[in-house]
């Protein structure tokens, strides 16, 4: 699902942006203005329904407050706040236009209360207990001092990214296809310690906890406890980290550690991480259970009502593509004959195989120029160049292929009550002359 954005003033001007409304319970995000004209793309073409298209407003409908836009010290303030209690923003898909996402471009979820900042980093202390030979307890110093380290650019992606796409709208933050980043990941894959602790037979899953007070203020409730399989946790690309790309981790992002699991659901990847038990059982932890993070096994009927049954826990992430320029609303010369286009992709577990864009809403696809990940987990970044053949109004749509074949859909399908997994293909649009 587009979403309006401010672009690179090198690409040419843009128009005014308006803001994401919902129309008559549909899900409706706004559109971009033109010279006070409506610029909406396409609503009712066979593939992408109005629940993913960008309408103009109804000439009664009232006058809608526009998005916040963040204002957080060290963040860009094009960011666009989704929650305030707790602070939810996503990043505008122009703004990931960096091979690497800088930390004041990086999105921002949460769940608690964030806390304060660390007087003594090195001090910060984090526990691994439950099913292990050897319960460990170490300061981040120690880590620091007595693992190797790694740096690893990777992505971290919300569960509920692409959550703004479905129809009737689901639970949660309405994220557009900015609840992801990646950065540079610097810390100690955390099999290293559980090899230290030493996995009983019994150990199936991990449960994480964190030092952030529940909204509440009840410090007895976690604010989240999420967990893993055993298989994902040893991944040597799972790690305990303290640093973002080459500084200290922020506090904002869970400084001074947290956990990275890449792939999945960054709801996994624990902030402000002070314990992480080995369980002996599926985690059922607040996070865990009913329909949290979680998506059907057999399709169910959009805005019916969900059997906890029926759902299985949401680990890797589906195949995404996003462009990053030009930005959606780009206005360009008149007699511009071609664009040069940029983008990312990404596919949780997996690697993007392919990724095509169409410039006549679906009927004809032309493949991109895709690059080579820095290693496992690292974003897929793409080039194209696309010929145009008169002035005028177009859509760009992106569509990106996974390792395994899996395409991404017109629309966000598999409805859920809480909104997980929806990856309809990105589309922007730009008007020449």
């Amino acid at each position: 699902m587009a979403r309006e954005t401010e672009g690179n003033a090198a690409d040419g001007s843009h128009f005014e942006t308006s803001r994401r409304r919902f129309l008559g319970g549909t899900g409706l995000a706004a559109i971009g203005v033109v010279i006070g004209g409506a610029m909406p793309l396409s609503r009712d073409g066979i593939g992408i329904p109005q629940a993913h298209a960008q309408a103009a407003p109804p000439a009664a409908a009232p006058a809608t407050k526009g998005p916040q836009h963040l204002k957080y010290p060290g963040k860009n303030e094009g960011l666009v706040v989704l929650g305030e209690k707790p602070l939810v923003a996503e990043t505008p898909e122009s703004l990931l236009d960096d091979d690497t996402t800088p930390i004041e471009k990086f999105y921002i979820r949460n769940n608690g209360q964030i806390p304060e900042e660390a007087k003594d980093p090195d001090a910060w202390k984090i526990v691994i207990d439950g099913e292990v030979n050897n319960k460990i307890e170490i300061t981040l110093g120690e880590l620091k001092s007595k693992y190797k380290a790694v740096t690893r650019r990777m992505v971290l992606e919300c569960g509920g990214n692409g959550r703004a796409g479905f129809s009737p709208p689901a639970r949660g933050n309405q994220w557009a296809n900015g609840g992801a980043g990646c950065a540079e990941w610097t810390g100690v894959p955390l099999v290293d310690l559980l090899k230290k602790a030493g996995l009983k037979p019994s150990a199936k899953y991990t449960a994480h906890y964190s030092a952030d007070l529940h909204l509440s203020g009840d410090a007895s409730k976690p604010t989240i406890s999420r967990g893993v399989r055993i298989e994902k946790a040893v991944d040597p690309n799972t790690l305990i980290v303290w640093g973002m790309n080459g500084k200290p981790l922020p506090n904002i992002h869970g400084g001074p550690v947290r956990l990275v699991v890449p792939g999945w659901a960054g709801s996994a990847s624990q902030k402000w991480l002070t314990r992480i038990t080995i369980r002996d059982r599926e985690h059922d932890g607040p996070g865990m259970t009913e329909f949290s993070y979680r998506t059907p096994i057999k399709p169910m009927v959009p805005g019916g009502k969900g059997d906890p049954a029926n759902f299985r826990i949401l680990e890797s992430m589906p195949v995404r593509s996003i462009i990053t320029n030009p930005a959606n609303g780009a206005k360009f010369a008149a007699g511009t004959k071609e664009l040069k286009l940029r983008g990312a992709s990404w596919a949780g577990d997996l690697t993007v195989k392919q990724v095509d864009v169409s410039l006549d809403f679906g009927a004809s696809w032309q493949r991109v120029t895709l690059e080579k990940p820095k290693n496992k987990y690292d974003w897929q970044r793409w080039t194209a160049t696309v010929k145009l053949p008169t002035d005028g109004y177009f859509e760009i749509w992106a569509r990106a292929t996974d390792s395994k074949g899996a395409m991404q859909p017109h629309q966000a399908g598999f409805w859920n009550p809480q909104g997980y997994g929806g990856n309809a293909m990105h589309r922007i649009a730009v008007l020449v002359g």
